[in-house]
């Protein structure tokens, strides 16, 4: 008998330290470099640097289980993809995948649903980390289906409506069967109902109506040829988490997301920028002001907030007190309509 719980024992020991978050048989990815190049130091579980008290803390359950989604996802599927924007939720996302195969490289390529008005801060950090990860990157692009006459300019210049039919043509040419994507319920109400493995039909849209359950975690991916899933590793976090990880975990992230000059003018509530693709009207002063971004979309469509925050710590102590939505406070495209982003999102948007 002695010798069953020892067995037994050894075999509770090798399940704890294989859990999801957990590396074995190598050791763990080192800890990212802070902007003086130093070796960032071991974080704190909690606001005092101790231990918690009663077990596993907050980001370290939702680390588990986005990680258990994203393997969970890989080994069912054949064809995964990530649609990768460089915006923080896809950035958060696409570490928690390196950090679920380590040291593997992470098995699945990313896709960009490149809109041509994108802030090029935000173009060059994709590639940088793209090349740096080496991974595959597969690009979308709104302006060839402009240019050839598959889809029309809008009015409003805004182009981010415009990516569902490149993003849908972009996994049909794939064979992507899985789309991993960087959507949180607490963004919209939306998104708050949608699953966190959404299944879409042959035409790559979206029904509210027929959803499957997740009870005790369990996930059901069954398909047929022509539909994919759409899953969202990250749909229980709050934007505050995420930026509370972000700082855990020492993640690069582009520079707009930090404060800092820029010329902008004032538009339907918020702080355009000055660009080619987003010209200020005749009535409209622009002002040089210390802006940040909280999401990153199109330049024609996406505004700044103003703000002092210049580090990550600065971040998560003004998302804590803010009492506005990141994309209610700065996407102009989600303005359109009352249920713009579940319109966008029945036609198969993220």
């Amino acid at each position: 008998m002695s010798e069953i719980i020892e067995t037994a024992g050894r075999g509770a020991q090798r399940l704890e330290t294989s859990a999801p978050g957990l590396e074995t048989g190598a050791e763990r990815p080192p800890r990212p470099a802070d902007s003086t190049g130093a070796e960032r130091p071991p974080r704190p579980t909690d606001s005092t640097g101790a231990e918690p008290a009663g077990g596993i803390d907050t980001l370290d359950a939702l680390e588990a289980e986005a990680i258990h989604i994203i393997r969970e996802v890989v080994a069912e599927f054949e064809r995964p993809v990530l649609l990768f924007s460089g915006g923080k939720d896809s950035v958060l996302v696409l570490h928690l995948a390196t950090k679920a195969f380590w040291p593997a490289k992470v098995p699945f390529p990313v896709l960009h649903v490149d809109t041509g008005h994108n802030f090029p801060e935000v173009i060059e950090f994709r590639d940088r980390t793209v090349e740096r990860l080496g991974l595959r990157l597969e690009v979308a692009s709104v302006q060839d289906y402009l240019d050839d006459g598959r889809l029309q300019e809008r009015a409003d210049g805004t182009r981010n409506p415009l990516q569902t039919q490149p993003l849908l043509d972009g996994i049909a040419a794939g064979r992507h069967d899985a789309v991993f994507g960087g959507a949180r319920r607490d963004e919209d109400k939306a998104r708050a109902k949608e699953r966190i493995i959404s299944l879409r039909d042959e035409f790559g849209q979206w029904d509210p109506r027929n959803q499957r359950p997740e009870l005790w975690d369990l996930y059901n991916g069954r398909h047929t040829v022509g539909q994919h899933v759409r899953a969202f590793p990250i749909s229980n976090w709050t934007e505050l988490d995420v930026w509370s990880y972000i700082e855990r975990e020492g993640i690069e992230l582009p520079p707009l997301y930090y404060a800092h000059e820029r010329e902008v003018y004032r538009r339907d509530g918020m702080w355009r920028a000055v660009s080619p693709v987003s010209e200020p009207r005749a009535d409209e002063v622009v002002e040089r002001r210390l802006v940040r971004y909280r999401t990153v979309g199109d330049m024609s469509c996406t505004g700044a907030v103003e703000s002092d925050a210049a580090s990550v710590a600065d971040v998560v102590r003004e998302v804590a007190t803010s009492t506005l939505t990141e994309r209610g406070a700065t996407r102009a495209d989600d303005r359109i309509s009352e249920a713009a982003m579940e319109d966008r999102k029945k036609d198969g948007y993220f």
